[in-house]
């Protein structure tokens, strides 16, 4: 049975972006829905693996490539990167064209071989990165509360969180696979260890052509997973290997491999932030080491959602993760970026959302219960007040994000507590 397609965030960012552009180019992990978001948007689709059509179409896109990408427009040329000349031939038809959003560009997530490729296609062809479902998007988040409202300062939110413990680790470890969604459960949980194995085994070789062996590719996952949150450097991760893996990695081979990785986008690292303080502390611009999903870091290292209920230290660290993909989705609905922040006497910010006319808003990560919203809501306020509002705006909104508890509500200090199971875009 083949599922009823969900509404994704990137619908309308990709019907956006081809007003812009005469092609877009969607990129994005593996198995994150990129095909068939484009699906719901082409008026005409060519694939370019079709079963017993791929030599032919490889030939075509030599000899005759206007013929492939005649048809009704936007046309969706799915696995374009299996003939990278086709990119030429778009970018021409774009510059030719008298209108506007002709083609939508979607593939493996491993890069192209653009090296006879002669065109950029810059101000032709726009990209535009997806990411596994956030909650809202699986439909497992209410909704009540939206990022874009926070940023006008409401003096009152409300919504009812629906997801206990149990529930949150089980949407961890599951991850927002569009497949693994509307799957039963212990199957649904297969599907990230589906994901790294073919990570491990094919994807990351065929980066670049080298050859990485899985098991080692595995215990570097497994480190990273250990580190998601942490501005770890290649140097801690090395003696990480060394202490909890039957091998190491040099520090050179760790930064061959993690670059491989984040270009088949299983790792995204979030960018320091730096804002104007009225102190001179030293701003560490170390990036935070994070995966593109959570259950990455929950299948690399072999835990379930009951191993997480278990262990509440490491559940928050990957809790943690989970927040950041939603955060990524629903601020890029916005024109914004996520940003971590941390100083070197060791204030920390878990997320810093920047939007494009410099409004931001301040977010801190905690499983839930009074001591750690408590806590949280300390280091916003302290943070809150170290900004120069002479030379930055005050933050739009401060927000404790949580796993659970049952209300979103506006404290009377003015912090926003939101359970992520209330949070759209």
């Amino acid at each position: 049975m083949i599922n009823e397609y969900k509404p994704r965030i990137a619908d309308r960012l990709l019907q956006r972006k081809l007003a812009g552009k005469g092609a877009v180019l969607l990129e994005g992990a593996k198995w994150c829905g990129k095909t068939t978001t484009a699906e719901q948007i082409a008026k005409s689709v060519l694939y370019m693996s079709e079963t017993g059509m791929v030599e032919q179409n490889i030939k075509m896109a030599s000899l005759n490539p206007k013929l492939l990408l005649r048809g009704d427009t936007p046309r969706l040329i799915d696995e374009w990167q299996v003939a990278p000349q086709l990119w030429d031939s778009i970018r021409f038809e774009a510059d030719h064209a008298d209108h506007l959003g002709l083609f939508i560009l979607t593939g493996s997530s491993v890069p192209a071989d653009m090296s006879k490729v002669i065109h950029s296609g810059t101000g032709r062809i726009g990209w535009m990165k997806m990411r596994p479902m956030s909650l809202w998007e699986s439909q497992e988040s209410s909704g009540e509360v939206s990022l874009a409202e926070l940023f006008k300062t409401p003096k009152h939110i409300e919504g009812t969180n629906r997801h206990n413990l149990e529930q949150i680790a089980f949407l961890t470890c599951r991850g927002g696979w569009p497949l693994a969604v509307d799957m039963g459960k212990d199957i649904a949980l297969d599907q990230a260890f589906d994901y790294i194995e073919a990570v491990e085994k094919r994807d990351i070789s065929k980066v670049d052509g080298i050859e990485r062996d899985p098991v080692r590719v595995h215990r570097l996952l497994r480190s990273y997973a250990r580190h998601q949150g942490s501005q770890a450097s290649f140097g801690t991760i090395h003696t990480d290997l060394k202490t909890n893996e039957a091998d190491s990695l040099s520090e050179d081979t760790i930064s061959s491999y993690v670059k491989a990785l984040k270009e088949i986008f299983v790792i995204e690292d979030s960018e320091a932030w730096n804002p104007n303080l009225r102190s001179k502390t030293a701003i560490r611009t170390s990036d935070t080491r994070y995966f593109t999903d959570p259950s990455i870091a929950t299948a690399a290292l072999g835990l379930g959602p009951q191993d997480l209920v278990n262990d509440l230290n490491t559940f928050g660290l990957i809790f943690e993760t989970l927040c950041i993909r939603d955060l990524r989705v629903y601020s890029e609905a916005l024109n914004g970026k996520v940003y971590h922040f941390r100083e070197k006497n060791g204030l920390e910010c878990d997320a810093v959302i920047h939007l494009r006319d410099g409004s931001y808003g301040l977010v801190e990560i905690k499983l839930g219960g009074n001591d750690l919203i408590n806590e949280g809501v300390r280091t916003l306020n302290e943070l809150s007040s170290r900004v120069d509002t002479t030379k930055m705006k005050v933050p739009s909104f401060k927000m404790v994000l949580t796993a659970v508890g049952s209300y979103a509500y506006r404290q009377e200090d003015g912090v926003y507590v939101v359970p992520i199971g209330c949070l759209k875009d």
